[in-house]
């Protein structure tokens, strides 16, 4: 069963894990798409770990060794 994380955890989350994002980030990427996904319970926004890790994994760039890489 998943445990789900209500936005300000689901933030915490990411910034210990991943060193990025806040809650106010996920609200607005809500909005406008692009963020990870999410079920409403009630009028609640809430997400899982995997679901977390999966959007956070996908926006990561591959390894590199060299900042000049990143350019090709």
């Amino acid at each position: 069963m998943s445990e789900y994380l209500r936005r300000d955890r689901a933030a915490e989350y990411l910034k210990f894990n991943y060193g990025a994002y806040s809650k106010e980030t996920l609200a607005k990427l809500a909005c406008v798409g692009g963020g990870p996904l999410f079920r409403k319970l009630g009028r609640f926004p809430v997400y899982t770990v995997s679901d977390l890790d999966d959007w956070a994994q996908a926006r990561m760039s591959r390894l590199m060794t060299s900042t000049a890489e990143f350019e090709a």
